[in-house]
């Protein structure tokens, strides 16, 4: 992976408006500003050029909606073949790396088991994930939208799924070799271990990320159980973001789980199902020590995004620093593998049937 490549003009509006949110996203803006420009990109990606530059030149951009004063001068801007002013300062802002360290295992990463798309709770379509994705120099992406059971987040039942599944396989198909979307799915781990989707589903799925969202305060042998019963299911590939922390953020800050740790990971070990190094800063999950332990006992990693936005994607810098300064070999994180290997060791498991 690399850090996007910065823009100078002349730029497309589209493309400017674009390029600004995913920098906004990158800097962990509020949402609602930032689903200004993506409205707004979407608004000009459906109209003629011809009929934009008539509108810029009347000044009437504003007519339209979803188009505002803010939007409509980058879009003029765009159009006289300018870097828009509001593109050259975020550009400025964010021309240093997000973390210090992991430089070189940041650049051994082409893939992530974790991102998620307006399907779920995610901020931008898959179509822009996939952009943002391939623009990052990534090779590959498992689309890991929520399980049912997290209706807050608008998880998908077995029937969106078996959909979704069909427009990844249309989007992966119009891709090329240049870059691979993968089918997947965050699936809950219920309170007694087992997965919240179906098996038949499960085994439509190229990659399984198995996370705990709900109980997180359960008694440590009961969440203990749960969390190895989820880890022993032959559709689980990652464990994710496994003790449910938060240490900063929007939403506040919450406590690790408590569960046996070396018997969990002993399990992933067994199993061959990888540790997810979460690189979300309000996670940052596992902590430290939980990765040395992982790392001791002989598991494989995976050092995910989990975006809910294409500006979020480059995240993994924090994952990559964290992994490099624990000394992880780049060999035992499956997010450096190309996608023949990850597909694979995720199938090693179940059978897979489509």
């Amino acid at each position: 992976m690399h850090e996007l490549t910065p823009l100078t003009g002349p730029v497309s509006p589209v493309e400017a408006l674009r390029r600004i949110a995913t920098l906004m996203e990158r800097q962990r803006a509020g949402s609602y500003r930032i689903e200004a420009f993506r409205s707004a990109m979407a608004r000009l990606a459906g109209l003629d050029e011809d009929e934009v530059a008539s509108r810029a030149s009347a000044g009437t951009l504003t007519d339209l909606e979803g188009i505002g004063a803010s939007t409509a001068t980058i879009v003029q801007q765009a159009l006289a073949g300018d870097l828009p002013d509001r593109l050259q300062k975020l550009q400025d802002e964010t021309a240093e790396p997000l973390a210090e360290g992991g430089a070189e295992l940041f650049a051994a990463v082409v893939g992530d088991c974790h991102s998620h798309s307006t399907w779920s709770d995610g901020g931008s379509p898959i179509e822009e994930m996939v952009l943002t994705a391939a623009e990052l120099g990534q090779d590959w992406l498992v689309l890991t939208d929520h399980s049912p059971r997290l209706r807050v987040a608008n998880g998908l039942s077995a029937e969106r799924l078996a959909k979704q599944i069909g427009v990844v396989r249309a989007i992966d198909g119009s891709l090329g070799d240049t870059f691979h979307l993968l089918t997947g799915i965050e699936v809950d781990i219920l309170d007694d271990g087992s997965l919240d989707q179906t098996e038949a589903m499960l085994g439509r799925l190229d990659l399984v990320t198995a996370s705990v969202h709900s109980k997180l305060k359960m008694e440590p042998r009961a969440m203990t159980r749960r969390m190895v019963a989820a880890v022993n299911d032959p559709a689980t590939d990652v464990l994710g973001h496994c003790t449910g922390r938060l240490v900063t953020g929007g939403r506040g800050t919450r406590p690790e789980s408590r569960f046996d740790a070396r018997a969990v990971f002993e399990a992933c070990r067994d199993n061959e199902v990888a540790v997810e190094i979460n690189s979300r800063p309000e996670r940052c999950d596992p902590p430290d020590e939980l990765i040395e332990m992982a790392l001791e006992i002989g598991c494989l990693f995976a050092i995910d995004s989990d975006a809910h936005a294409p500006g979020q994607l480059e995240m993994k810098r924090y994952g990559c620093e964290r992994a490099e300064r624990h000394g992880i070999d780049p060999d035992r994180i499956v997010t450096t593998w190309d996608r023949e290997r990850l597909l694979a060791w995720s199938r090693r498991r179940r059978p897979v049937t489509d």
